[in-house]
Order: C-alpha cells, then structure tokens, then sequence
C-alpha cells in the first residue's frame, strides 16, 4: 500500500477526535480551593450544592448541567464559560463576575446576585424569576424573551442590554441605566422607569400603556412620537 493510502486509513474525524488528552465528565470533582484558577476544564454535571467558592477564576470552563443549588460564591470570575442547563437555584453571588457567560436553560430562580458583574452574558430559555439583584452591572447582556416580570431591577445598569420582547410588567426600573438598550417589542405595563437613564431608547417601538414616567421621559416619548413640546 502506498504510504499515502496509509496515512488516509484512519478516518480524519477520528484522527482530529484522538488530538491531544481527550475530556471527560467529572462529576465527582470537588469545589476549588480559595485563590486556584482553573482553565478551560470539562466541569459538567459537578455536583457542588451548597459549597462556597472564594476568589476563584474559571476561565473558558463548562458546567453543563451542573449541579450549583443554594453555592454561594464571593469575589470569583467566571470568563466566557458555559452553564448550559445548570441548576443554580437558590444561590447567592456576592462581588462575583461572569463574563459573557452562556446560561441557557439554566435554573436561576431564587438567586440573589450582590454587586456582581454580568456583562455580555447571554440567558436563552433561562428560569430568571424569582430573583434579587442590586448594585450589578448588566451592560451587555442578553435577556431577549426573558420573563423578569415583576422584579426589582432598580438602580441596575443595563447598558446596551438585549431586551427585546422580554416581560417587564410591573418591574421596577427607576433609576436604572437602560442607555442604547434594545427594547422592541418588551412588555411594560405597570412597569417604573422614573428616573431610569434612556438616552438611545426607541420610544416609537414601546407600548407605554400603564408604564410609569416622570417628566423628561415622558416629553422625550412625546417628541418620538412627533408632538411639539415647548421647553
């Protein structure tokens, strides 16, 4: 056979699969110490309710399915990882950052994020009520169709934020930083946006009906929307 055909006798799917150590599920890994960084790691389905991680950085790791319920974690960095499916419910995250994280059909509910940064993270099919957080950054972060009605988002900065038609009914969004957010097609009735940040909103994409405004506001809506207000 000549040496050509040989070489081609594996398969290049397996050949590209048996490439470098090969990852598996470690369920049964333990929480990190204080401290550690731990990189690119296969953490799927961990089972670490109720541990406590402190000034840990994960950086590009995946928690598939893991099991995160009632963690408590304080001063950690999660940078671009996955927890697709993970269940985090009851959790508490205190001064902890994750970074343009994906959380898809991860359980949230329960969750109090405390001084946290959750900038450029996405949340498709995520469980994010109910839920408490305060003096977080959201900036970035991709919450399209999400239901958070009736949370209290006061004071949050959702910075460029990805709104679009998620639930915001009866949410309390005074004070909060929704500069440049896309809010097409959100539900906001009920909802208080006096004294939030709205320079950049496209006020002729929002049914106002209900939703609570003060003044500034609620000349800018106007103005959108083609009246003459005088100063």
């Amino acid at each position: 056979m000549p040496p050509t055909a040989r070489r081609l006798a594996v398969p290049p799917t397996a050949r590209r699969l048996a490439a470098g150590p090969r990852t598996r599920p470690r369920p049964h890994v333990g929480p990190p110490q204080p401290d550690t960084v731990r990189e690119g790691e296969d953490l799927a389905r961990v089972d670490w309710d109720g541990a406590r991680l402190e000034r840990v950085t994960f950086v590009e790791c995946r928690f598939d399915d893991a099991s995160l319920a009632e963690l408590v974690t304080a001063r950690c960095v999660f940078d671009r990882c996955v927890l697709t499916g993970v269940a985090m419910s009851g959790s508490r995250h205190e001064g902890s950052a994750f970074l343009s994280c994906r959380f898809d059909r991860a359980k949230l509910f329960d969750v109090t994020w405390t001084a946290c940064k959750l900038t450029g993270s996405q949340f498709p099919g995520a469980t994010l009520r109910p839920m408490t957080t305060t003096e977080s950054d959201w900036s970035y972060a991709s919450l399209r169709g999400a239901d958070l009605s009736g949370l209290d988002l006061s004071g949050l900065r959702l910075f460029e934020a990805e709104l679009t038609d998620a639930d915001l009914r009866e949410c309390d969004l005074s004070r909060a930083d929704l500069r440049h957010a896309r809010v097409q097609g959100a539900k906001l009735r009920g909802a208080d946006l006096r004294g939030a940040e709205t320079d950049g909103i496209d006020w002729q994409a929002l049914d106002l009906d209900g939703v609570r405004l003060d003044l500034g506001q609620a000349v800018q809506f106007a103005r959108a929307n083609g009246a003459l207000v005088d100063s």
